[in-house]
């Protein structure tokens, strides 16, 4: 299975470790690798940002940005179809979940027990899906099947 790190919260990471005045530059650099159309090509931008990165003695954020670029340009590969990238590049939909989870709970404050928290916690994913989510797509999985390609 592939894994796709969230894009914000890498740029986020990599953002903690530079100082401030090179915080705009460093964020328009990292926006720029992820503009890329290509992995091969998003990988070499994030390579030159790297040396510049360390060129700007930010060696913290340059090791930050080698280490997990590859797993944060997973959305890039040709096995995903282009109307994918953008929403599988973050996590915002288990974040908008897990909001809506945290607003039902908040109501109850103490649960009896763990199966209780557990049960209202299934009902909500229940309802969102069956109701408020269910008529919104989110990704169309019939676009998915165009582009993977048949083993033999």
């Amino acid at each position: 299975a592939r894994y796709q790190r969230c894009m914000v919260h890498f740029e986020r990471n990599i953002l903690a470790k530079v100082n401030p005045r090179n915080r705009e530059w460093a964020a328009d650099a990292l926006k720029a690798v992820f503009a890329m159309e290509s992995r091969d090509k998003a990988l070499e931008k994030a390579e030159s940002v790297a040396k510049e990165l360390e060129t700007r003695k930010l060696r913290e954020a340059a090791k930050c940005l080698r280490e997990g670029i590859s797993e944060t340009t997973t959305y890039l590969l040709d096995d995903y179809p282009r109307e994918h990238r953008r929403r599988i590049r973050t996590n915002n939909m288990i974040e908008r979940l897990n909001r809506e989870i945290r607003r039902r709970t908040r109501v109850v404050g103490s649960f009896p027990d763990g199966r209780s928290a557990l049960m209202l916690v299934c009902a909500r994913v229940r309802y969102v899906t069956s109701n408020e989510w269910s008529t919104r797509r989110y990704l169309d999985m019939s676009r998915l099947g165009e582009s993977v390609p048949v083993a033999n």
